[in-house]
């Protein structure tokens, strides 16, 4: 194949096999198309673009060194995959990125054969790739399993439990260490890079196998001596002492963009007979482009942009973010209360507990990917007086679940729960859905739970969680902007347990729990059109329900559906078990529950999504109408 640089590369690459065939000089001009490509791709649909840009040396070097997929490489997290999914078979697809029907943000087993585990939480992957390694072992079957974890998910202790099962694996397992943030690594240049590669070598790697069983026939002193004399001289030229403890074979530091290192590198890893082995490789985010080699986070998550000037397509100025929101008046009602302090798991912007953080930088605490530390830490607090927010999203706050029961829900610890990302998340799919919390957190003894309506009810149940202090109390809201409702001057403080009534009727009683209210209220909407006099009725707890209310339009009501952004198990579940134990139904009262269906969905616009949920107002005038037994056309009648 030609290396003139006018004949294009990436055109005839489809698979790492053909990625196989180039010769190693050709391999920087591959990398310099497959960079313009993706930037080319992220800049119509949007996504993750700065961590990709990092690693497009380093997915060439991975493909052409290992058999993929045979050898089996997993992506921590998923930020970075995109040029991987390029190399991949993907690129007719790869500017359907996050858009209903397209590829995933993140690696998915069911997309292809090249994305042997799906990830979008962080620090899974050297557990996975152990798993592969010792399958192929126990199956006496050659090939490797690579996992590349980026610098911040080592922040999580489940990379350091894998690390520390990982010696039986041997040569089977390679962990490739991403560091493009922290600056664990002294300076990369020649002499590291000529490091790394002698320390890789098969003639060092064989000289160290002889020496080690030389040493096994000397004195345990004399054998301590020399190993500890060779680990000192290693871990003062190049690191990687707890890596070693944690019985790897460290290698690096590497450039993780002068393919002239890492090739010869990650050959001699693959064929090195001692392992495991970890790689550390430095990266730059935002790497080759330029707006995202300036910007303060690398570009990290983008909307649309123009390429040739970097500048994101703005979205029409609308409501406040629900997260920011939250997050100043968090820092307001901190102002007066010096115990009130917020904690976060690498999510400051994410979560709004940057807003706080300005005003009360020393009560603002960033843990990392550490979610469990977070709430026992958030526990410890709480047990010394403070009153700690713990501002988590509500699909990472089901990495800590034990420590929500064993740490915070059993000792009846007042810790603050902010949970963001609730419901459905749009482009994140699946793996990032808000589906679970109110049935993971309700069904705990001890918890309070809320859901907020809109942002004024928001700044409403932060007020009330920061004033209660008998126990743990949990508060939801969605991703982005509110509905555009007045900000209160002067929060509110809510009684725990009663919601309240937007709208009084006779026949038809609607009970939503959170933001689908405003479907709830179209609904009623259109009940009211048809003849029916419709209640809209705001819970605004899961636990503990507001029972005499609900007791009430029981009790006066024909039809009662309950509506949630919520999975089976939750508010609904709680009405219906409320009454089944009174007998509330004896009298022939129809009671429906409507909440996201059992099954994981895939990305979409949230809209899209909602309906594709049935939890919008024509989903709900047509589960009354059914109810009441008017007709069974389903959601088209009801639409029309």
């Amino acid at each position: 194949m030609s290396s003139n640089p006018a004949t294009p590369l990436l055109d005839s690459v489809d698979t790492p096999a053909d990625l196989r065939q180039l010769q190693p000089g050709q391999l920087r001009q591959l990398a310099d198309e497959l960079r313009a490509e993706m930037i080319a791709a992220v800049g119509q649909t949007g996504g993750h673009l700065g961590s990709g840009l990092g690693v497009v040396e380093l997915t060439v070097a991975l493909h052409y060194v290992f058999d993929t997929p045979a050898d089996r490489l997993i992506w921590d997290v998923g930020h970075q995959a995109y040029p991987h999914k390029i190399v991949t078979g993907r690129r007719d697809r790869i500017r359907t990125l996050r858009q209903g029907g397209g590829l995933s943000g993140f690696t998915k087993r069911s997309e292809s054969e090249y994305d042997p585990f799906g990830a979008a939480h962080s620090s899974t992957s050297i557990s996975a790739a152990l798993g592969f390694a010792i399958a192929n072992k126990l199956a006496e079957k050659p090939g490797k399993a690579i996992a590349v974890i980026g610098d911040g998910a080592m922040s999580a202790g489940m990379a350091y439990e894998a690390m520390n099962n990982a010696e039986q694996a041997g040569n089977r397992l390679v962990v490739i260490l991403n560091d493009n943030d922290m600056s664990i690594a002294p300076p990369v240049g020649g002499l590291s890079g000529y490091l790394a590669r002698l320390a890789s070598s098969p003639q060092y790697l064989g000289l160290r196998h002889f020496a080690k069983k030389a040493l096994g026939k000397l004195s345990r002193r004399v054998h301590d001596a020399a190993e500890k004399a060779e680990e000192f001289t290693r871990g003062m030229w190049m690191g990687g002492t707890l890596f070693e403890e944690l019985g790897f074979y460290y290698v690096g530091p590497v450039d993780g963009h002068n393919l002239d290192q890492l090739i010869p590198v990650l050959e001699n890893v693959r064929d090195a007979e001692d392992g495991p082995i970890l790689v550390h490789v430095v990266t730059r985010k935002g790497k080759g482009y330029a707006p995202a080699e300036a910007s303060a986070d690398k570009y990290h998550g983008v909307q649309k942009f123009d390429v040739i000037t970097g500048e994101q397509v703005k979205s029409a100025a609308g409501p406040p973010a629900y997260q920011n929101v939250f997050g100043e008046t968090l820092a307001k009602l901190a102002d007066s209360d010096p115990r009130i302090c917020a904690i976060t798991a690498a999510m400051p912007s994410g979560t709004g507990v940057d807003k706080f953080a300005k005003a009360h930088p020393e009560r603002a605490f960033d843990v990392g990917i550490a979610e469990q530390h977070a709430v026992t830490f958030a526990a410890g607090l709480a047990a010394q007086g403070m009153r700690p927010f713990c501002a988590i999203y509500s699909t990472f706050l089901q990495r800590a679940y034990d420590q929500v029961v064993h740490d915070v829900a059993i000792q009846n610890l007042p810790v603050r729960f902010a949970i963001d990302r609730a419901g459905l998340v749009g482009a994140d799919g699946a793996t990032h859905a808000g589906s679970f919390d109110v049935t993971y957190l309700a069904t705990l003894p001890n918890f309070v739970v809320m859901a907020a309506a809109d942002e004024a009810e928001l700044v409403h149940m932060t007020y009330t969680a920061a004033l209660y202090d008998s126990g743990p109390i949990a508060f939801r809201y969605p991703r982005g902007g509110g509905t555009g409702v007045a900000l209160p001057e002067t929060p509110q403080r809510l009684e725990i347990g009663k919601g309240r009534v937007v709208r009084e009727g006779s026949k038809i009683a609607l009970l939503s729990l959170g933001t689908r209210l405003a479907e709830a209220l179209k609904a009623a909407d259109q009940l009211e059109a048809r003849g029916l006099s419709t209640t809209v009725a705001d819970l605004r707890f899961a636990k503990p329900l507001d029972t005499a209310l609900i007791r009430r339009l029981m009790a006066t009501h024909e039809v009662i559906v309950t509506i949630e952004e919520a999975s089976i198990g939750g508010l609904g579940a709680h009405v219906l078990t409320l009454a089944s134990d009174e007998g509330l139904t004896d009298a022939g009262l129809k009671i429906r529950t409507m909440r996201l269906p059992d099954a994981f969905q895939d990305h979409d616009a949230p809209d899209k999504q909602y309906d594709q949920a049935g939890l919008n107002a024509p989903h709900i005038v047509a589960t009354v109408l059914k109810a009441l037994r008017h007709n069974s056309a389903g959601v088209e009648e009801a639409r029309a």
